[in-house]
């Protein structure tokens, strides 16, 4: 395009970026993104929505003995922060005084709105603060929110095969559609377009893994077709670690940049600030991209593929030169991090054995497996070669733990020493060696261990309620009701896996989920895993694996060989994650490690039986990873 100076408009009550591509258009001093102008289109935001409800920032808090609640954060004070050739860099703050006490969350927050010339787009980021001389209070959730003109965006991307055309808002609504389970799931009976008729709409069909949440969005189909997208080339500012999953697009049309979320983890991923505690982080930048093609024969979907190639472009510009904050750390201010990480487990291999494809990075210091938990400071992570080494880059100054899990082994790994990283500093780490817990030979497994229950059985869903796209899908857990299929497979006797005989593909059911009864009432279910048994050492303790993948208020109990004995062992009240509900297939990792005598054994046929009793939900249960049995040491 040819060379349009960067303007600055102000308005009065509102403020204009323009470079010539885009036009964006700002309350001031609330910061709230009213209008959107591209490519010939007025306003890409939905003009039936309140200016306040079309693209803003927002939180959920809770206070220390007092209520919270949902707030879209309106700025107090506005600021031209830059204004030049190359660059607006504006500020719209909001202070915390103590007199709003219970009833504005104790945060200090800079919200910041950045456009560059000849960028088709802009971004945005924010600075929250707490000064530790303020009250305690919670954070449940904070994101960016774009609601775009239903009228125009239908086609929604989040992945290369999640992408599709959705219903419209309004099919939502009581007189087209019938809420389910829950009030985000609703089956379309009466959708203003026919194809939508008998599908199942539900914001969670759509949620990603931190990892895999780096560009999403819409497309206006109409020529000249035009593509609104959020691009998030770093996760370092989520919570909970790259297998935390979040919302991404949904019905609206809208799209979310979240970066704390109770979803999928529960209490555990909110962060409780105490009075005396001092806090700051930065969110973002979010890259708000926009495209088109004028192209009358051009697939309108090449813009999805375009948002991907410019995705690439600002993952490899992280860290961004540009933001004029002095909070957000530039690439010569931070640091990095080099090593090799290999696994030791004599009864895989007698010899070291490279972790290929493991996570490893660096978050907050604490226990192995923490950074899963840790929900208020950054978290730095890459992926090892086939080799096992890996290269963590543009990591913030500070002292972390270098933690790391590996697909196919159970457990977590954290390397003893504190890492501290300072500007500029390149840090080897040396051969890195991770024991798996393992006290003897495996007799028998179930699973594989890599934190998800997609390899076990998942039901086709009931014809009643079906989304399309996950027809034959490698994602088919997320089709809504799966849950009640257990009873139509399991109505009066519950699962039983016969080691040696059953796939756990075919005959392990992907959630162990309460039994519905006809009187909308539920019971606990106990499943029962039969293998035989030789020459048992009566001497000495076997030892279960049992490596959850996901649990809502739910309780393991295992017994062996007495269905009626006292359970050997119970895990007590575990997990909020609601993951059966939200179709998750996975969320907070459990690992529990059993012993079992010897003398409790049999020679032939043993049973063990896995009970699942808290019962006054349907979407109570546990998802299983991974099962083992070891022979003693």
């Amino acid at each position: 395009m040819s060379y349009v100076k960067l303007q600055l408009h102000d308005k009065g009550n509102h403020v204009v970026m323009d470079n010539g591509i885009a036009r964006v258009t700002l309350s001031k001093p609330d910061g709230i993104v009213t209008g959107i102008e591209y490519n010939g289109i007025d306003n890409l935001l939905e003009v039936l929505n309140e200016e306040v409800n079309r693209g803003y920032w927002d939180l959920v808090w809770g206070g220390s003995g007092t209520a919270g609640g949902f707030d879209v954060i309106k700025g107090t004070n506005y600021e031209v922060i830059m204004e030049n050739e190359e660059q607006i860099e504006l500020s719209f703050t909001r202070k915390w005084v103590p007199s709003q006490e219970g009833k504005a969350v104790p945060l200090n927050i800079d919200k910041r709105f950045v456009m560059l010339s000849g960028s088709s787009g802009f971004y945005t980021y924010a600075i929250y603060e707490h000064l530790k001389e303020w009250p305690a209070f919670s954070l449940a959730e904070t994101r960016i929110a774009f609601k775009l003109r239903k009228e125009k965006f239908h086609y929604m991307a989040v992945t290369d095969d999640r992408q599709r055309f959705m219903p419209l808002p309004d099919d939502r609504l009581p007189d087209r559609g019938q809420a389910l389970a829950y009030p985000e799931a609703v089956l379309l009976v009466n959708p203003l377009e026919p194809q939508f008729k008998g599908e199942v709409d539900d914001k969670y069909q759509y949620s990603c893994e931190n990892k895999d949440i780096t560009v999403h969005g819409w497309i206006c189909t109409e020529q000249p077709s035009v593509g609104f997208w959020l691009i998030t080339p770093s996760h370092e500012y989520r919570t909970g670690g790259p297998q935390k999953q979040n919302l991404t697009s949904h019905v609206g049309p809208t799209a979310l940049a979240v970066f704390m979320s109770a979803h999928y983890t529960g209490e555990d991923l909110v962060p409780k600030f105490s009075e005396g505690e001092a806090w700051k982080k930065v969110f973002g930048p979010v890259f708000v991209y926009l495209n088109s093609s004028t192209d009358d024969d051009n697939d309108p979907l090449w813009l999805w593929q375009d948002a991907k190639s410019q995705m690439n472009v600002e993952a490899e510009s992280w860290p961004h030169s540009f933001p004029a904050s002095d909070d957000y750390v530039k690439t010569e201010q931070r640091g990095n991090v080099v090593g090799r990480l290999l696994v030791q487990d004599r009864y895989v291999d007698k010899d070291f054995i490279a972790a290929n494809r493991g996570y490893v990075g660096l978050a907050a210091p604490g226990a192995a497996g923490s950074w899963q938990r840790e929900c208020k400071e950054y978290q730095f992570w890459t992926r090892t070669d086939e080799e096992g080494f890996f290269y963590i880059s543009g990591i913030r100054p500070g002292q972390y733990n270098l933690y790391a899990w590996i697909p196919g082994f159970i457990g977590d790994y954290k390397y003893d020493d504190v890492i501290t990283i300072t500007s500029g500093c390149y840090i080897y780490v040396e051969d890195l060696v991770y024991q798996p817990p393992r006290n003897g030979a495996t007799l028998w497994e179930i699973g594989f261990p890599d934190r998800s229950a997609a390899e076990f059985y998942v039901p086709d869903p009931n014809p009643k309620y079906i989304n399309n796209l996950y027809q034959n899908h490698p994602d088919r857990f997320r089709q809504y009701g799966l849950w009640e299929r257990y009873a139509e497979l399991y109505p009066d006797k519950d699962l039983v896996y016969v080691v040696g005989s059953s796939d756990y593909r075919k005959d392990w059911f992907y959630a162990q989920v309460t039994r519905k009864k006809d009187n909308k009432t539920y019971q606990g279910t106990t499943w029962q895993i039969k293998f035989e048994l030789k020459n048992i050492d009566k001497n000495h303790s076997y030892t279960l694996r049992v490596a959850i993948a996901s649990a809502t208020f739910s309780e393991l109990q295992i017994r062996v060989n007495n269905a009626n004995a006292s359970p050997m062992f119970t895990s007590g009240l575990i997990g909020r994650d609601n993951s059966i509900a939200r179709h998750g297939i996975h969320g907070l990792y459990w690992l529990f490690n059993v012993e079992v005598a010897g003398s409790k054994l049999l020679e032939g046929e043993n049973t063990l039986f896995l009970t699942q009793p808290r019962s006054t939900s349907p979407f109570q249960g546990i998802m299983y990873d991974y099962i083992r049995f070891e022979a003693p040491s």
